[in-house]
């Protein structure tokens, strides 16, 4: 049983990764060049509207993906059920951001919301019409046909977003890609994956999945509704290419973040539900993710920090040289971010959505405190406030962590400390070295190449355990 667990896991982590950074690395090369090619305020108008469509897709979702994924128990009749209410909520929300277009683009005070709003919002169909397939492939561990599907929908629509963006259509090119990506990516999904829905709808089952995942939906709506807060205050208070500047920092610093959180936790999710009775199995099986996720996210983050300029002025030219303060803060945000999804992933494969919703809006009423007092502070100092909630949702997020499981933050910081440490000292030593060279493309050479060395040197000397489990993990 723990060899089969152990295979599942490093086949699905794999997979997971190769379709995560694959498609990441493509969608990041596409949005490199777009970004060389459309202005600031094209991606300001885009960001303008995330807030209303990340709700919608909350509603859209109730956490019916985790619901489905945390059984053990799901039939056919449960996909089938989650699809339709899928669907027919996806139409109703377009219909509300529909007919919410011209309110949308008065607060903003910009008319040209109005259209924008009214096209973007058809990927909220699109996407419903593939979300159960998602799911399936998701509770098989099979990150290898999503991986097909992903890549190929984002090379294809990515072309089409350079061409729009270099024949001068603006922020149109952005649109363009972001619905063409999301319907290739469906088609292709009913392709490899030949699933239909039963002609039922049980309100059983619907009940039965929301019980559990209208604890989600709250908890989703409330983490979407602060986290786009920012977008929100920046678009109203500053201006389209303040947040353009924002937006461009914080998927800068999002794509090693993120992307390795997801990686675990999507993998981690419907391997852990599986020995979610056995403690002592679990617990063991956490230290090792987040002491694997500390030793490669810490020295990415750290790095990035500090060579922020040399990256963002040859990557993105020097009209985006604004974006470089900002980002070098958000290293500090995203850093700790893993901690905080790793312990609150727990409670969902305990089945205690109940205590993550509690969790949720305590933490929430803190953040949204930070945010607002930090808005006199400008652009910098609210940035610097998440990095003060990041630290604060950490505390909070391992709460219920040493009930459930008997893992304790001290335990935690234990097990990370030693990972941290190094990534700081390798940071100092690439900000020391870059600041004895001029040319940007040697600072940025040179940073990554010193950079690296002196992480995995020391971490080889000094004989981390994790510094071995990885090396084994890469052979096998």
């Amino acid at each position: 049983m723990a060899d089969s667990l152990k295979a599942k896991t490093v086949h699905g982590v794999l997979w997971s990764a190769l379709e995560r950074f694959s498609l990441q690395g493509i969608q990041f090369v596409i949005n490199i060049i777009m970004a060389r090619l459309l202005a600031p305020s094209d991606y300001g108008l885009i960001a303008m509207l995330a807030i209303f469509l990340q709700i919608s897709q909350a509603f859209i979702d109730s956490g019916f993906t985790n619901a489905l994924i945390q059984r053990k128990d799901r039939s056919e009749t449960d996909f089938s059920t989650v699809f339709y209410f899928n669907v027919v909520i996806a139409f109703v929300f377009y219909l509300i951001l529909f007919i919410s277009a011209p309110w949308i683009a008065d607060f903003y005070r910009m008319p040209a919301l109005v259209p924008i709003t009214r096209v973007i919002a058809l990927n909220l169909i699109i996407s419903a019409l593939s979300a159960v397939h998602k799911t399936k492939l998701t509770i098989n561990i099979d990150f290898k046909t999503q991986s097909k599907a992903s890549l190929s929908a984002a090379a294809i629509s990515g072309i089409i977003g350079i061409w729009g963006a270099y024949s001068g259509w603006g922020v149109w090119a952005l649109i363009a890609q972001t619905l063409l990506n999301s319907l290739l990516l469906t088609l292709l999904l009913y392709y490899f994956l030949h699933w239909k829905p039963l002609w039922i709808f049980s309100m059983d089952s619907f009940k039965r999945l929301f019980s559990f995942g209208s604890r989600l939906l709250v908890s989703g709506l409330i983490h979407t509704l602060y986290y786009n807060l920012y977008t929100l205050v920046i678009g109203r208070k500053f201006s389209a290419i303040s947040l353009g500047y924002y937006t461009r920092a914080e998927q800068f610093v999002i794509f090693p973040s993120a992307n390795v959180n997801a990686i675990i936790s999507r993998v981690t999710f419907p391997v852990l539900s599986s020995i979610q009775d056995d403690t002592e199995r679990l617990a063991e099986a956490y230290r090792k993710y987040i002491r694997l996720s500390s030793f490669i996210i810490f020295p990415l983050m750290m790095g990035l920090a500090a060579l922020a300029k040399p990256v963002v002025a040859l990557l993105l030219t020097e009209k985006w040289l604004g974006v470089v303060a900002l980002l070098q803060i958000l290293c500090f945000d995203w850093m700790f971010d893993h901690l905080s999804i790793i312990n609150l992933n727990l409670l969902y494969v305990k089945g205690r959505s109940d205590l993550a919703l509690r969790l949720e809006i305590v933490k929430k009423v803190i953040a949204t405190t930070i945010l607002f007092s930090s808005i006199p502070f400008g652009l910098i100092g609210m940035c610097w406030g998440r990095v003060l909630y990041s630290l604060i949702a950490v505390y909070l997020n391992t709460y219920y962590t040493k009930s459930l499981i008997g893992l304790s933050l001290r335990n935690q910081i234990r097990d990370i400390i030693p990972y941290w440490l190094l990534a700081l000292g390798m940071g100092g030593v690439v900000m020391w070295i870059s600041s004895f060279v001029d040319l940007l493309w040697l600072q940025l050479f040179a940073g990554v190449a010193i950079g690296s060395v002196c992480y995995l040197g020391c971490a080889y000397l000094l004989k981390l355990s994790i510094y071995k489990e990885l090396l084994a993990l890469i052979k096998r």
